[in-house]
Formats: structure tokens, C-alpha cells, sequence
């Protein structure tokens, strides 16, 4: 049960030795159960054509829905995605009291009258980003207890850059069945501190910087993750007070703040929906366009489609075009070869989707997956299409067939977001029917996915067990 808290009788708890588990594995939750319903069913081998409006960004939203824990008063958030991991994130920080309001894309957000500094654990076991709420509870109240998180069984994604932050900051942390608990060991608060990430994880930059908004001094922290989501994060708490300078570069300063204030803010179009419509229209060979569009954020995937064969025109500041049309572009695309990478490099939550146009396109490409060591379960799924996909550890070789045609529509299932729009992408372009399994991992990261589909033209429809088509 969480324990109840009242901010006015707030005491800082006893001093104690801070334990670290030194195994990461043991900071890595275990893989979730498969969700085989709903299903999507696919009619494929249509082109697409029209607009398709890109919502906001997913994977912004939910580090600043945790951000108003750092601020008193109401923050009104606009452009949220309306999807399954907000919900959840919405649902978190009512467990811990907050007052949530949602309508047509905007939440209010009001942490005024919080009772708790545990959220509840089975919320956060649904969601990874549910883990960011023990940076802003701990800065702001001096406490917190938090669950091992969830989310896609991607491979390793262990804690310990959060702790050995904290740590720096000033905290004592314990894993305690399987929850951690930290506070300030000052019986104060948290000390600004310079420190670098081992590595330049996303979610540890984020939720440290978090931490150190609130945090007595200066904070330097070295070798932070660049991508947009942090300057979009950075943009929210300055509007709230902080003082956040260098972000979207490896080095963040960071002047602590006593108290943030609840701000409006709108969240930035989703990079990653945006380049999955860039690809749903070149492996349909289609013609589309989309908006809004952050041109700069997706500069690595366009280059790669451009020396494919796609036209792309940028009509105004957020709004694109591209064109894999035969005749418009070459008779046939050219594979490519990609190697995730950290930002500003080849997202790695856009190469199963990659790796399905790949399998439509002419020659052999080589996909190097450096982020995520388990991102390759979708490869079998994909091989159900008659695509041909060799695998070596966390290597692909791609054999193009050099259409899209050459894929057959079959039945597959989605064990995680990307790899699961992956299929969706290989049946929009297979010839005959598609049933896709687990769709309901990728609706954590696709807003309207098959409203959006179907305005541009797809023949697609959500299946339930229970009630049939919807």
C-alpha cells in the first residue's frame, strides 16, 4: 500500500547505508506477457495518398506529465497524445493524488494536494517512462518509493545511471523488494553536483535533470542524451522557473531553483510517428504528406530515403511530402544500410520499421542494431511475409526482392510497439489479407492509428474477440 504523506509534516527519514545492487540484471524488470487481442486486419497492396496530421510526440509527453510533480499549482499540457502509456501515466500520478483533467488533447495537471510518494505498482509496472516520477518526488519532497518499471521487452535497460545520479545528488538508495526507495541524505534536500552518464541514456538524463531543477547549487551532467524530447523537457521546466541551459547537447547546466510553478505548455509533434508515415508511404510506393513536422529531428531517416529513391519537398516550415511512386522516382528503391545510434543518429525505435520497407527494396542491406541488444524478435514476424532476413546477434542482412508486392499477407503477432508497427507496415504493402496479434502494444505509441490509416486509404479494421469489428 502507499504510504500516505502530508508535505506540511514532511520529516526527513533516518539515515542510512545506500545499497546498490551491483548486478544490472537485477535492475531489469522481467518481460511482460503477450497480448494477443485485438487484432488488426489488413486488406494489403493498395497505395496510400492524402495528408495525415502527426500528433504529439509520445515520448515527450510522458517525462513532462512527470514534470509537474517538480511544480505547485496546475500545469496545463496541450498536444498530448491520447494513448494507452499517457493514460497510464495519467493514472500514476493520480495514485499518488495528483488532480488530472483530460479533454481533447490537453491535461491539467494540479500536484497541489498529493497524499502519497509511492505510485501505485502495478501502474508503473505497465510503463517504463513510469520510473521518471522518482526524480521530481525526491527533489521536491525529500522521498520516494517507486516500483521497477515496465515496457517493452527490448533488452536491457537497467537502473543503475539513475541511482549512481541520485547518489551524486545527494541521495541514499535502496532495492527493496523490487521497489527503490531513496531520500535525501542531508535530511534537506538534494545537492546540485557534477557527474557524468555512462552511457547517454534518455530516460536517466531526463529524470536527473528533473532532479536537479529542484536541487540546492549548480548541476553539470556529462555525456546527457541529445535527442529533441530532452530540448522539448528543458522547454517545459524553464517555462515553470527552471534554469536549464545546453540542452540538445551532451552537457546540461542545471541552476538549482527553490520552488517551480505550473506553466502551459504544448508538447512537440511526434519524430517517430512522423518517420513511420515516411516509411508506410515508401513501402506502399505512395504518395503522401504529412504536419506537422519538426524537418531537423528527422534528418537521418530522410537522407536515408532520399538516396533510396524518395522525393521529398518540404512545403512550408512543418509540413513534408514524399513520393516513392514508380515513375516518379526510380523504377525500383534502393536498399540502404543503417546503424542505430543516440541521437542526432538513425533511431533505433525506427529500424524494425525500416527493416520491413528494406525487404521491399532492391539489393542487400545491413541493418547494425547498437542500442537495443534484444531488437530483432520482429524478424520472424516479418519472415511470415516471405521477406528474407538473416540474423547474426544483433546484425541483419536484408535481400531485397525490389517491390512491394513481393510480400504475401500472412498472420503474425506484435510483441512490442515498434517491432509491432513493423508488421503493420508489411501488411499495408502485402498482397492479400493481414492479421495482426498483440496490437495493443502498438497502440502505446500510435494515436488513431487505424483512423489515420484509413484516411489514407488503407483498408483496415480493428477486430475484437468479443464484439467483431470496431
Amino acid at each position: 500500500m502507499a504510504s500516505k504523506f502530508n508535505p506540511l509534516q514532511y520529516h526527513p527519514p533516518p539515515n542510512t547505508c545506500a545499497c546498490l545492487i551491483q548486478d544490472p540484471k537485477q535492475l531489469t524488470p522481467s518481460p511482460k506477457t503477450l497480448i494477443q487481442d485485438p487484432k488488426l486486419v489488413i486488406n494489403g497492396g493498395s497505395t496510400l495518398s492524402g495528408h495525415v496530421s502527426i500528433s504529439g510526440s509520445k515520448n515527450s509527453a510522458l517525462p513532462i506529465l512527470a514534470a509537474t510533480l517538480c511544480c505547485s499549482g496546475s500545469s496545463n499540457l496541450k498536444n498530448v497524445p491520447c494513448l494507452s502509456d499517457t493514460r497510464t501515466m495519467a493514472s500514476i500520478l493520480k495514485s499518488l493524488g495528483a488532480q488530472v483533467t483530460t479533454f481533447n488533447g490537453e491535461i491539467v495537471v494540479n500536484t497541489d494536494g498529493l497524499l502519497s510518494l509511492e505510485p501505485d505498482s502495478t501502474e508503473i509496472g505497465k510503463l517504463r517512462g513510469g520510473f521518471f516520477v522518482l526524480g521530481p518526488l525526491l527533489a521536491r519532497f525529500g522521498e520516494a518509493t517507486v516500483g521497477l518499471p515496465g515496457g517493452c521487452d527490448i533488452g536491457a535497460r537497467p537502473i543503475d545511471l539513475y541511482i549512481h545520479g541520485f547518489q551524486a545528488l545527494g541521495a541514499t538508495v535502496e532495492l527493496r523488494d523490487g521497489k527503490v526507495q531513496a531520500h535525501v541524505s542531508n535530511g534537506k534536500g538534494l545537492t546540485g553536483a557534477s557527474f557524468r552518464l555512462d552511457c547517454p541514456s534518455v530516460g536517466a538524463t531526463e529524470t536527473l535533470m528533473m532532479a536537479a531543477c529542484l536541487a540546492e547549487g549548480n548541476t553539470v551532467i556529462s555525456n546527457a542524451a541529445q535527442e529533441p524530447e530532452i530540448i522539448d523537457l528543458a522547454g517545459f521546466l524553464t517555462n515553470c522557473g527552471a534554469v536549464v541551459e545546453g540542452a540538445g547537447t551532451d552537457t546540461l547546466y542545471i541552476s538549482g531553483r527553490r520552488r517551480l510553478y505550473g506553466s502551459e505548455y504544448s508538447i512537440m509533434p511526434d519524430r517517430i510517428e512522423a518517420g513511420t508515415y515516411m516509411l508506410a508511404a515508401a513501402i506502399t510506393r505512395s504518395y503522401i504528406s504529412m504536419s506537422p513536422v519538426i524537418y531537423s529531428n528527422l534528418t537521418c531517416l530522410l537522407d536515408k530515403l532520399s538516396c533510396a529513391g524518395c522525393k521529398i519537398l518540404q512545403l512550408s516550415d512543418d509540413t513534408l511530402e514524399l513520393s516513392a511512386v514508380p515513375g516518379a522516382t526510380r523504377d525500383n528503391l534502393q536498399g540502404f544500410s543503417i546503424k542505430t545510434r543516440p541521437f542526432p543518429g538513425f533511431p533505433t525505435d525506427l529500424q524494425p520499421l525500416t527493416m520491413a520497407l528494406l525487404s521491399t527494396c532492391k539489393g542487400i542491406s545491413v541493418i547494425e542494431e547498437t542500442v537495443f541488444e534484444n531488437r530483432m524478435s520482429h524478424v520472424t514476424e516479418l519472415q511470415k511475409f516471405g521477406a528474407k532476413i538473416q540474423v547474426c546477434g544483433s546484425t541483419a542482412l536484408v535481400f531485397g526482392k525490389g517491390n512491394a508486392s513481393s510480400l504475401c499477407g500472412s498472420q503474425v503477432i506484435a510483441t512490442d510497439l515498434r517491432g509491432g508497427m513493423s508488421l503493420v507496415l508489411a501488411g499495408l504493402a502485402a498482397e492479400g489479407c493481414t492479421e495482426i496479434s498483440g496490437i495493443s502494444h502498438v497502440d502505446r505509441g500510435y494515436e488513431s492509428l487505424e483512423m489515420k490509416l484509413q484516411g489514407l486509404g488503407a483498408n483496415v479494421t480493428r477486430m475484437t474477440s468479443s464484439s467483431g469489428p470496431s
